[in-house]
């Protein structure tokens, strides 16, 4: 059986530059499936970042391809959703009803929370989820600040957020190929553990009489007067005042909402967890050690992000990310793996070395599905998309629940306004390497570093809710004209690499084009 380790070492001997030019050389003509089925990982959960072997790399780099080759604008979808006027109880339900609910949400492994929360507060809540209701097992990391949000709302206790706590580690770096590093404490510092966290909020739910259909999908949705109506692939039937999509980017209500167009951009991630990291107390926020580099048919910039894993001192997880439009040249998942494993040794001074023999420390692939920028159902989002964003949407669901308003007009009023999703946007975009440079190779390293750079500059209040994705605009107005002053060349190149010879924003679908008598509250809806 093939296993892989990491050689450790700081300072390459002779001997090590040999090990890592045979690391390179055996993982360049080594069979990716091979190394893939060696490693021992634990059976795979929902959610991103929950698909681990051969067979679904292969899966996920299918529906991506899928997406690349898709031809844009609308596209006939399934019509999941429907309207039916009069009231649902002229209509037969059959003989599967399941029950009738303040709410149902749609979609376990990031919906449980929010379920959760509203459960808590006395509703009837049910929670359908295709899958089983499971975390993965490689941490998920995130601010102290944010777990506590969770107390708030009575998801968890303060007791039980230090038992899902699996990592703590600082100070934590933020780096640009070789021009400089920002160093900030207490940003993403904890690594939770999903199992954990998921599996005890599941078993808080129920104790507060949630109910969960796990391994059912949703079928149809039909809009009454009075209630949604569901159906699920098992045939079951749930009827509800308010139904919740928290399905994320693959959810069938958001692709009908959004009349199947594809995204404008993605984010695809591939990553491992492995063994033998000395020097292994502090994180990488994000880095690039390199300028924009040809992957497969396509350029891309390649970022990192690392912590301390939970399962040992000598642990470390590590990602590697890129921000690409889908086209038909685009690299697939396996395409940045074999990527990953020839940058490893240069990111973390560490020799990925293949050896032909059973060892006790395998390393754990993480590969993370494709996700769209704006509807990532990655856990943190929740939470760092807006500041109390889970106190806000559980008030306000509420409200909307014990006042009867349900119909669009009011339901509208509860999604959030959240600018910061625009201008995540925008700098992702600006992260991303066009295929026609019309800039130079290291351009995106040189605007993040000056920003950072700016933001550092202008203090903590500016920098840490940056790199909490809590984008505010005083901040964000004083970061921009810092740099229109510090560096004034580099504007003209921002324009051209994030505005000019991108697919048009107006492909965008807007709330109000879907149906005013559509009383379904997508979850984020935006």
């Amino acid at each position: 059986m093939g296993s892989l380790v990491p050689y450790q070492g700081l300072r390459q001997t002779k001997e090590e530059g040999e090990l890592r030019r045979q690391s390179e050389y055996e993982f360049n003509h080594f069979d990716m499936q091979k190394i893939m089925e060696s490693i021992s990982v634990g059976g795979e959960a929902g959610g991103a970042g929950g698909a681990y072997s051969y067979n679904a790399l292969k899966r996920l780099d299918n529906i991506w391809s899928n997406i690349c080759t898709q031809p844009t604008g609308p596209q006939e979808t399934q019509q999941i959703v429907s309207r039916v006027s009069g009231f649902s109880q002229d209509y037969s339900m059959g003989n599967n009803l399941v029950g009738t609910f303040d709410i149902v949400v749609c979609g376990g492994t990031l919906g449980i929370f929010l379920a959760t929360a509203l459960c808590a507060k006395g509703l009837r809540v049910a929670v359908v989820e295709r899958n089983a209701i499971k975390g993965r097992d490689q941490e998920w990391n995130i601010s102290r600040k944010e777990m506590k949000e969770l107390t708030e709302v009575r998801v968890l206790t303060e007791d039980e957020i230090e038992e899902v706590i699996a990592a703590k580690f600082n100070p934590n770096r933020c780096g640009f190929e070789n021009l400089g590093d920002i160093w900030v404490e207490d940003i993403l510092n904890l690594g939770v553990s999903p199992a954990k966290l998921v599996e005890t909020v599941k078993q808080r739910f129920i104790s507060l009489g949630g109910v969960i259909l796990e391994d059912s999908s949703l079928s149809s949705i039909v809009i009454y007067n009075d209630l949604a109506v569901m159906q699920l692939s098992k045939g079951d039937t749930l009827s509800s005042r308010l139904v919740i999509d928290a399905m994320g980017n693959f959810s069938p209500i958001l692709k009908q909402i959004k009349r199947g167009r594809k995204p404008d951009g993605m984010c695809l991630v591939v990553g491992s967890c492995a063994h033998g990291f000395k020097e292994n107390s502090s994180s990488d926020v994000i880095y690039s050690s390199s300028s924009v580099t040809r992957v497969a048919d396509s350029n891309v910039q390649l970022f990192w992000e690392a912590f301390p894993a939970g399962s040992g001192p000598l642990d470390r997880t590590t990602y590697m990310f890129t921000y690409t439009e889908p086209q038909s040249t685009s690299p697939s998942l396996e395409d940045l793996l074999e990527e990953y494993w020839k940058l490893m040794p240069k990111y973390q001074f560490r020799t990925i070395i293949l050896l032909h023999s059973d060892i006790s420390n395998p390393v754990g692939l993480d590969l993370s599905p494709v996700r769209c920028q704006l509807h990532l159902i990655v856990f943190y989002r929740i939470f760092r998309f807006s500041d109390n964003l889970i106190v806000q949407l559980k008030k306000g669901i509420y409200d909307a629940i014990d006042g009867d308003l349900l119909d669009s007009d009011s339901l509208s009023k509860l999604n959030p306004y959240m600018p910061n999703l625009s201008a995540s946007w925008l700098f992702q975009r600006a992260m991303s390497a066009k295929q026609q440079l019309d800039v130079s190779r290291g351009f995106t390293n040189e605007l993040l570093h000056v920003n950072f750079s700016c933001m550092q500059r202008l203090g903590d209040p500016v920098l840490r809710p940056f790199l909490q994705d809590i984008i505010q605009f005083g901040p964000l107005a004083k970061t921009l004209g810092l740099v229109m002053l510090t560096k004034p060349q580099i504007i003209p190149s921002i324009f051209r690499q994030a505005v000019f010879g991108r697919t048009s924003l107006k492909d965008e679908v807007r709330v109000e084009e879907m149906s005013r008598g559509l009383e379904i509250w997508s979850w984020p809806r935006l």
